[in-house]
């Protein structure tokens, strides 16, 4: 069985959109296996400078998500996003707690923003909802141990259940 690539970007039907879920290994590794989704990247969102060796001012912790706009819309992939968040929470997600672990949906694209706006103001719940919908004006990637770190470690803590976190793996 041919093993889904997610480092390639030859499609050109593509679109990037940001997921920030709590703990990005997490939210990475249930996100790669996305029908639709084309290559992943574990990173911080909208922190106040434009880099995170120093610290982590005002970053959350993300993925970014490119994805193959004829196997999957945005809205899809948001409804996927809240099988793995608690949308209520606010800086925190399971064991995870602090700002950079905050839930949010960014994108450079208004199209994605009032997308993930209608999405949510479907929602019986969406009064209680939580969860950042923001232009994404600054990103930086993750280091390399952060990329991909539950499939080489898939026992590292996760806040997302394990039957969850792989429920659309096929490889």
């Amino acid at each position: 069985m041919k093993k889904k690539q997610h480092n390639r970007n030859t499609n050109t039907h593509q679109e990037v959109v940001y997921f920030a879920g709590g703990c990005l290994w997490g939210v990475q590794e249930f996100i790669k296996h996305l029908p639709g989704v084309e290559l992943t990247e574990a990173g911080r969102a909208n922190g106040s400078s434009d880099t995170t060796k120093s610290n982590y001012d005002g970053y959350a912790e993300c993925v970014k998500v490119t994805f193959d706009t004829n196997a999957v819309s945005v809205d899809k992939l948001i409804e996927y996003f809240f099988e793995i968040i608690d949308p209520y929470s606010i800086n925190k997600q399971g064991l995870d707690v602090g700002k950079k672990y905050r839930t949010g949906i960014y994108s450079q694209l208004d199209s994605h923003l009032k997308i993930a706006i209608q999405h949510i103001a479907k929602r019986n719940d969406a009064d209680k909802i939580v969860v950042e919908i923001l232009q994404l004006f600054n990103y930086v990637k993750s280091e390399e141990e952060h990329q991909e770190r539950l499939t080489r470690f898939p026992n590292d803590y996760c806040h997302i259940p394990q039957k969850v976190l792989h429920k659309y793996k096929s490889d």
